[in-house]
């Protein structure tokens, strides 16, 4: 049966999984605070901003009223990571009703992830979730294969997620550990932007799988430390989402990896795309977790550095294959 499905934010994620559920025969109610985009997509049936040339679903609505978008029996949240602190407190919903964060980073002050801030935030007894994994925004919007995971403590509100979202093209897996699927999904990032500057430096493929294999093992080591499971992390929302990220060009925290390994200023590089990479929010955020929970992440914390301009992308190579010889597992 079709549900009513809100959306916040319609940058091209959030318009992506919106334009997916709509065209799964679900009635998406999606809202944006840029009134060009509702208008865009109300005259238009399109997001003129996002995927312009794509007619979108008429199953797929936009409103620049928040409360029409939360008044669903699910709502899928998709703002920047960056809004959480303004947007969580408005997050005004019945009991009953589904919240799913697909934001992949983590609320700055606190250090939480993003259901669990927003779990601080909202008084109703709301079923909390996050969907999370391999997935570029450009691939699902024109239904190409892909496979996530839907995770919520409560086993039927995942499995119905996992039904909701699932098709022919797009593969929806279930898990209990909400937890270790947004780490995954917001550690993956930092060390992304590490096997983009391997890549710069034209360090070659045997380079980047060690980075990308010793990156997976930090995030592994502080994931587990906070209460995820470290099998969650060897699994789509972690190596899956992990490899995605620092592989493709598509990525835009492997392009700015990329090019700072070529030699850019971080701000030149930031002005250029328009906006910041999850990662580069995301590294400082990270050092303090490791910190805090006393976990060792040198290739995280080598990337702070080299974002900091304390030492060059060579000399960061440099530092981190110098360091001491050690078993793989300990």
């Amino acid at each position: 049966m079709s549900k009513r499905i809100g959306v916040l934010g319609l940058g091209n994620w959030g318009t992506a999984l919106a334009q997916h559920l709509a065209r799964n025969g679900n009635h998406v109610i999606g809202w944006a605070r840029e009134a060009e985009i509702v208008e865009s997509i109300s005259k238009k049936n399109r997001n003129s901003f996002c995927f312009p040339d794509l007619e979108l679903s008429s199953n797929f609505k936009a409103t620049s009223n928040l409360n029409e978008a939360l008044n669903s029996e699910i709502v899928l949240i998709v703002f920047a990571s960056l809004a959480l602190k303004e947007m969580a407190p408005l997050i005004k919903v019945k009991d009953g009703t589904v919240l799913v964060s697909a934001i992949k980073g983590l609320e700055e002050e606190s250090l939480l992830t993003p259901i669990e801030y927003i779990a601080t935030k909202v008084t109703a007894k709301a079923y909390f979730a996050s969907l999370s994994g391999p997935s570029f925004a450009k691939d699902v919007v024109i239904d190409k294969p892909c496979s996530v995971v839907a995770a919520c403590r409560d086993h039927a509100t995942a499995k119905m997620l996992a039904e909701l979202f699932s098709n022919g093209r797009f593969r929806v897996y279930t898990s209990s550990d909400v937890l270790g699927v947004e780490l995954g999904g917001a550690l993956k990032n930092v060390i992304a932007l590490a096997a983009g500057v391997c890549d710069g430096l034209g360090l070659g493929d045997s380079a980047r799988t060690a980075l990308i294999t010793r990156g997976l093992a930090e995030i592994t080591r502080l994931a587990v430390a906070m209460g995820a499971q470290a099998q969650t992390l060897s699994g789509l929302t972690g190596l899956g989402d992990l490899i995605m990220t620092a592989t493709s060009a598509l990525s835009r925290n492997r392009t700015v990896g990329f090019r700072l390994g070529q030699g850019e200023k971080l701000s030149d590089i930031i002005t250029s795309l328009g906006s910041v990479a999850e990662g580069v929010k995301t590294a400082p955020l990270v050092h303090k977790l490791s910190k805090k929970y006393k976990v060792e992440m040198p290739i995280s914390e080598h990337v702070i550095m080299l974002l900091d301009e304390k030492y060059t992308a060579k000399e960061m190579v440099n530092i981190i294959l110098s360091r001491p010889l050690k078993k793989e597992f300990e």
